[in-house]
């Protein structure tokens, strides 16, 4: 079980050190059991990583790079197999990959030679393979409008900014109806205006939809504008004296700010420079990057 406290900084969730009878007890939409990824068998990237997240939730992980995060949200994907541990999603271990889940790189990953309407429409169409074209224009067309992108459906990938393709990306992920949706840092690579601009569409679309959400982020204020809780990853480490300790999940800070909060109001509410000095902290002195 998480052990809780509170303090100045909310509530704050540390994850003790799971037996796996305490695991098998986990409860969630999707649950993460002892999770570990090896490279050198002598030094695991992470390991013994224990989370859920229940069923239209969005939870962020942050952590320095190296920690092990795109490893988890890629074994949650069905990209990789972790060395050890188990992830379980609406009562299945996870298997390779699936339509269940919608992923968002940092790439938007678009095929070039195909339209913004025709790009989303192919997900769509393996996604239902027994719709007629009717069906799937309209659920094109709806996501399309979702994401603000209507006078661009018909327009090709290089006809479109940067920002308008994570859009598309975001669209084609939303239009399948994942049961689950993994962004591994989908606005990393944007400008300001634009990530800020994306955020409060993604903030919106999860509103309407109840998706539930694991999204990678180096950005502090994105996770505490978009997450019900934060994951705290620690890198690996050599010990003085000798020997190796792995990287693994530090807290579970659960966000104590409005659901309905806004960006533009975000640094003005009660309780947001402690959460936001909290997470800093953790990220310059205790994650421990090397």
């Amino acid at each position: 079980m998480w052990s809780e406290s509170s303090d100045r900084q909310g509530v704050v969730l540390t994850a003790p050190r799971p037996t796996p009878q305490a695991s098998s007890n986990m409860s969630g939409f999707l649950k993460v059991e002892h999770l570990a990824k090896s490279y050198q068998t002598d030094k695991p990237v992470f390991a013994d990583v224990s989370f859920a997240i229940d069923q239209g939730e969005f939870v962020c992980i942050i952590g320095h790079s190296g920690c092990g995060k795109t490893t988890i949200l890629n074994v949650l994907a069905g990209l990789d197999t972790a060395t050890a541990g188990h992830c379980f999603m609406d009562g299945r271990e996870i298997a390779g990959p699936s339509l269940e889940r919608g992923v968002v790189f940092q790439s938007h990953a678009l095929m070039p030679w195909l339209t913004v309407r025709q790009n989303i429409a192919f997900a769509v169409k393996s996604r239902w393979p027994s719709w007629s074209k009717a069906q799937i224009s309209e659920q094109v067309e709806k996501f399309v409008a979702l994401v603000g992108l209507t006078p661009a459906i018909d327009k090709k990938p290089s006809q479109l900014s940067g920002g308008m393709k994570q859009r598309v990306g975001i669209a084609r992920a939303f239009a399948i109806q994942p049961k689950m949706l993994l962004l591994d840092e989908p606005f990393g690579a944007l400008d300001a205006l634009t990530r800020g601009t994306i955020q409060d569409e993604l903030m919106s679309i999860v509103r309407q939809t109840q998706q539930t959400v694991f999204m990678i982020t180096h950005d502090v204020d994105e996770a505490i504008l978009l997450a019900d809780r934060i994951l705290l990853m620690t890198n690996g480490q050599e010990l003085e004296g000798g020997g190796y300790a792995p990287g693994g999940m530090a807290e579970v800070v659960v966000n104590p700010l409005p659901r309905s909060r806004t960006r533009a109001q975000l640094h003005h509410l009660d309780g947001y420079y402690e959460l936001r000095n909290h997470i800093v902290d953790f990220l310059v002195s205790r994650a421990k990057a090397h």
